[in-house]
């Protein structure tokens, strides 16, 4: 029997919490480089929410999503591909509508009417009375349409904005094959892909190697933002998005990998990378929900994890990454090869090589590595366990994922 009493054991218990936490560097003002300017920051979550950079030219024009949305997307559709609605963007008889089956979820003119509240996150829609009907004319996407979601408090899909968490659920490729101006071997490839994955390099080289959707907080101090480390500061990974993949008006030239592309001939972009940068760098990683992890187990796997497994080796510092200092190649990683044999989603980059990902808040973007290929974080310690043959034993492993749990 244990020598110590049950309210001993509680407060060792709430030492261990304690002591994890201080480890883990829960400090939220560690490694801010200085106090954000509020009305940038502001400025820069308007951008981040509803600015399209004037994508309705691809989104409308070119791939003529109003008529998709307009004649097939009703909410249970929209929903089911993962798209989300923000409850704060409800009026009150709205929510009573939807609560007591008045307003129908299964009418594309209720998904047009959500878009005229401007409540669908990330879809930005123009709505105009034509012949006395709200008819959708014009349509485009946002920042928030992959790196935001809600928190279900209203019904699942249905909730508050969680800016910078992955859209894990969203189905892009499928989103994408709805229009009409794709042929049916484009449609293939985009129904391919599957919710939380998107390949931003499909459209240049023609390789069908998804990836998964990032996560958009705790970059403040990260230097690499995208898994490939092409870009050292966040408006770089702004601007090839904006223009290369939300088909935004303005220009991204990169000489390393061939890539030029100029939309429009204005720039909707280029002024507004500064705010949207600011608002980024305030969007922190999630903490851990309480009773999520094992806080005596976590401890051990601290121990593993600066030791015997070799993790903080590169998983180093406050933000657990050493993407400042270094990338990596492709055979020093646990996530190559690729799945499905494509080529090494490095070779497809401007550095040919990968950075060490932050781990704050990895408890709450499954799937792991940059191609999804590890669908917990006990399959992440499995494949390092085997790939750089550390010798872990089952207990060992246990232990580590409840560290990781607790970041």
């Amino acid at each position: 029997m244990s020598k110590h009493s049950p309210g001993k054991l509680l407060a060792l218990a709430a030492a261990l919490a304690t002591s994890l936490l201080a480890a883990c560097g829960d400090d939220s003002t560690a490694g801010r480089s200085d106090v954000p300017d509020a009305a940038l920051v502001a400025q820069g979550k308007e951008i981040f929410r509803n600015d399209t950079f004037g994508d309705e030219s691809q989104w409308t024009d070119a791939l003529r999503m109003h008529e998709v949305i307009s004649a097939a997307v009703d909410p249970v559709t929209a929903l089911s591909v993962g798209l989300k609605v923000d409850s704060e963007a409800l009026p009150a008889e709205v929510v009573q509508g939807i609560q007591d089956g008045s307003i129908s979820l299964t009418s594309p003119a209720t998904t047009v009417a959500l878009l005229k509240l401007n409540a669908v996150v990330g879809v930005r829609g123009t709505v105009e009375n034509i012949s006395g009907k709200d008819t959708l004319t014009r349509v485009g996407i946002t920042c928030a349409l992959c790196h935001s979601t809600v928190d279900d408090s209203f019904a699942p899909g249905i909730g508050k904005r969680l800016d910078g968490w992955p859209n894990r659920s969203l189905n892009p490729g499928a989103i994408i094959a709805l229009s009409p101006a794709l042929t049916a071997d484009q449609k293939a490839v985009y129904n391919s892909w599957g919710p939380g994955m998107y390949d931003p390099r499909f459209n240049f080289d023609g390789v069908n190697g998804p990836q998964v959707i990032s996560p958009a907080y705790g970059l403040e101090g990260i230097h690499r933002i995208t898994a490939t480390g092409d870009g050292e500061d966040i408006a770089y990974w702004n601007r090839y998005v904006g223009v290369t993949q939300m088909g935004g008006h303005g220009s991204f030239i990169e000489p390393r990998t061939g890539v030029s592309v100029v939309n429009g001939s204005d720039d909707l972009i280029s002024s507004k990378l500064p705010a949207l940068q600011a608002y980024q760098l305030t969007l922190e990683a999630p903490p851990p929900p309480p009773g999520s992890f094992d806080a005596a187990a976590a401890m051990r796997g601290k121990a593993l994890f600066d030791g015997v497994a070799r993790c903080a080796s590169c998983h180093s510092g406050p933000e657990f990454t050493d993407a400042n200092l270094r990338l990596h190649s492709p055979d020093e990683v646990a996530s190559e090869p690729e799945p499905n044999g494509v080529p090494s989603y490095a070779s497809r980059s401007a550095t040919k090589m990968y950075r060490t990902a932050p781990l704050k808040g990895v408890w709450q973007h499954p799937p792991y590595f940059h191609n999804g290929s590890a669908a917990t974080l006990d399959e992440v310690v499995q494949a390092y366990n085997t790939r750089h043959a550390l010798g872990l034993g089952a207990d060992e492993m246990a232990d580590l994922v409840q560290y990781l749990k607790s970041l």
